[in-house]
């Protein structure tokens, strides 16, 4: 009996002898299974009451983005309509040409503008051929006809212009007024001389 007694305790210390020891502060380490990427960290298991500390491998971020507002691409802005300017407005409301035996013709022009004074008013007409000629019986005239003064309280008003030569072959004109503040581009009117007459425009021939 003694001596199995012996050999319990001899086994029992060689066991413990071929045992390593655990202490609480003894840290095993585990590796990863080799299957995880190359950058994968390593996991640390502390025995005892330390903390099992876990280092998780940085996943794949998307690229920085900046936390300041993207520039937005700015838009092209229509350039500002630029504002018409006034417009003229003598405008010649009828004609009444005349022929006279010896060829030459005399236009009554009817002329209609707000003139205000002497600082604007309606201050010629013009008879033109088809390819702009402007006729003017008086070459020292700025127009067929030259109005020397305003006619504030006489609108529309009528001004005759004789002498006026039409070149052989032309058989339109075009009578056009002029404002002396906005020149011309009010209406106009276009005569053919080869009609008695039509909407605003009579042809006679004596």
């Amino acid at each position: 009996m003694r001596h199995r007694f012996y050999i319990r305790v001899l086994a029992l210390l060689l066991l413990t002898a071929c045992r390593p020891a655990l202490t609480p502060d003894t840290v095993v380490t585990a590796t990863v299974p080799s299957a995880l990427p190359p950058a994968t960290a390593t996991a640390t298991a502390t025995a005892g009451p330390t903390t099992t500390a876990l280092p998780v491998r940085p996943t794949a971020t998307s690229p920085a983005v900046s936390s300041a507002t993207p520039a937005v691409e700015p838009t092209a802005t229509p350039s500002p309509v630029p504002t018409a300017g006034r417009m003229a407005n003598a405008d010649v409301l009828y004609v009444r040409a005349v022929q006279a035996a010896d060829g030459s013709w005399t236009f009554y022009v009817t002329v209609q503008h707000p003139d205000t004074g002497w600082e604007d008013y309606a201050d010629g007409w013009d008879v033109m051929t088809p390819d702009g000629t402007v006729i003017t019986p008086d070459p020292a005239s700025s127009f067929t006809r030259l109005l020397l003064h305003p006619h504030v309280d006489e609108q529309p008003f009528t001004r005759s212009q004789s002498g006026i030569l039409i070149p052989e072959g032309v058989t339109q004109v075009r009578v056009r007024a002029h404002d002396l503040v906005d020149g011309f581009g009010g209406r106009e009117v276009v005569v053919d001389l080869t009609i008695p007459s039509g909407p605003d425009f009579k042809v006679e021939r004596r």
